[in-house]
């Protein structure tokens, strides 16, 4: 589905997976603040979502330089074809079958290049053969006696059915996307296999930006997720074993991950750690390179100078209503807090449509511990009005990259306690280099999952003045210094501009 279509030439062709501009925050900020920062060029947006009725409206106002948009829902019944019965070839269905087990291998060799056409899903082996053709029935039903004779049939067989199904209507959107000189995913996963395809096919520099690393985020929604079912026999199970068909997930992504490091001209990522995972996870070396986020300090001047004399005894946690985010955790660590400072207050500020049986499970564990009159669910909120009104800002997550709100707090004069994930250590403690490491901390980092720690932090920050002073002092340096918006426009622009002019080598 085309929404915007200016006829005019794109430069930068972005391609969002369940982000921009739908969804609020994070990843989409991220892509908003870089559409609008660089100005003088045309950036063209492919949003992949899973299905039409998982979102709501169009969550930005688009900016003028945006000039292409397409909304694309890979999980949805209504885009696939009509089922019938029908005959397909079996040689060609070797092909899926070799296909199959190379993600099943976790792209331990390069996807040969068959693989990487559109042609091969468009033309070879269409996802009508794949869908309803008596020989993909007889490759699922092969791949299952030889694979996984202990798992349900019927659960085996919808999970290769979910698995491969949208890399065909991923290749099918490739038939449309306007022309650009450049793709850019900030993603693997099916993002980025439609850029790597894109690259392959229309010869287009790619460039990766990693936010968070997309493998192993996927495979902890997918250890914690009740959707995928593996009735296996208990006692056939080792302790602390990932069930088969949580693996074939796993290793679905961990293989397109593979593919999209192989394709990519360049992988970014936010933070040093984090390109050292990317080489871990076979990234190479030579393509990788760190560009930082930034935030646009000015903007929360005024509410740094609107902010009380003394921190407001409220924690602000600022993030979608997720599982990822861990709110399950803050929530207790809330409890603790409350015992010992009655008058302490929890706002969980973010959208909570995004996970509705999540977000009712926090609620009754409000209800639970009794802490009805103190967590308020705030919503999606304007930052600048929330941060004058919160002593600390915290993050709870069992995963990020380098969270903007940790940086935006800074700006607004608020300190942060986080768990250690992503950068969260390097932002809040220092770690750029040695000047940064001088500024000092600017906040506290706990234990992942660790409540006592974190309502330990809580409470002894809001009762420290001077503490807090010295961090407050600490975060506003630190971004001032080394993660201004206009650091990270200009490395975007001077990496786009050697694309364009064909500078770039890594």
């Amino acid at each position: 589905m085309i929404i915007v279509d200016k006829n005019r030439e794109t430069d930068i062709l972005i391609v969002a997976e369940g982000t921009y501009p739908y969804v609020k925050g994070g990843v989409s900020s991220w892509i908003h603040s870089l559409i609008t920062g660089l100005t003088e060029f045309n950036f063209g947006v492919i949003f992949l979502g899973s299905r039409k009725e998982d979102y709501g409206d169009i969550k930005y106002k688009l900016p003028e330089n945006l000039t292409y948009l397409s909304a694309n829902f890979i999980f949805s019944d209504k885009e696939k074809p009509p089922p019938r019965i029908l005959n397909s070839d079996s040689e060609k269905m070797e092909k899926v079958k070799e296909l199959h087990k190379w993600l099943r291998r976790s792209g331990e060799k390069e996807l040969p290049e068959t693989w990487k056409s559109q042609k091969f899903y468009i033309k070879e082996v269409t996802e009508e053969e794949f869908l309803y053709s008596r020989e993909a029935w007889n490759f699922i039903a092969d791949s299952y006696f030889e694979l996984a004779g202990d798992v349900p049939f019927i659960d085996y067989f919808w999970t290769v059915r979910n698995i491969h199904d949208p890399v065909w209507r991923v290749a099918s959107i490739m038939e449309n996307i306007p022309e650009a000189k450049i793709i850019h995913s900030p993603s693997t996963g099916y993002a980025g296999f439609l850029s790597a395809m894109a690259k392959s096919e229309k010869e287009l520099p790619f460039i990766l930006t990693e936010h968070g690393i997309y493998t192993r985020e996927r495979k902890i929604d997918i250890v914690n997720a009740d959707w995928i079912s593996d009735r296996g026999f208990f006692f056939q199970k080792e302790v602390g074993e990932i069930d088969h068909l949580k693996k074939m997930w796993i290793s679905f992504f961990r293989g397109i991950g593979a593919f999209c490091y192989d394709s990519a001209d360049v992988i970014i990522s936010l933070f040093e750690d984090a390109r050292k995972l990317q080489i871990a996870l076979g990234a190479p070396e030579e393509k990788t390179e760190v560009i930082p986020n930034g935030v646009k300090v000015k903007n929360f001047l005024k509410a740094r100078k609107t902010r009380p004399q003394n921190p407001p005894p409220v924690i602000g946690l600022i993030g979608r209503v997720v599982p990822i985010k861990d709110i399950k955790t803050f929530i207790k660590a809330m409890r603790i807090v409350v015992n010992k400072m009655p008058e302490a207050q929890g706002w969980v500020v973010g959208p909570t449509d995004e996970d509705p049986d999540y977000y009712e499970e926090c609620l009754k564990l409000v209800n639970a511990l009794n802490l009805e009159n103190s967590i308020k669910f705030l919503g999606f909120q304007d930052l600048k009005n929330i941060f004058p009104r919160i002593g600390l800002t915290t993050l709870t997550s069992i995963s990020e990259g380098m969270p903007l709100v940790v940086l935006e707090s800074f700006a607004a004069g608020v300190p942060c306690v986080t768990t250690n994930v992503g950068s969260c250590k390097q932002l809040i403690y220092g770690g750029l280099n040695s000047e940064d490491l001088k500024i000092g901390k600017a906040g506290e980092v706990c234990h992942v999952a660790n409540p006592g720690e974190l309502a330990d932090a809580y409470v002894e920050l809001l009762n420290n003045k001077i503490l807090w002073k010295k961090y407050q002092k600490s975060g506003i340096e630190r971004v001032e210094r080394f993660y201004d918006y206009q650091m990270f426009l200009n490395n975007y622009r001077k990496l786009y501009r050697s694309f364009i002019h064909g500078r770039h080598s890594v």
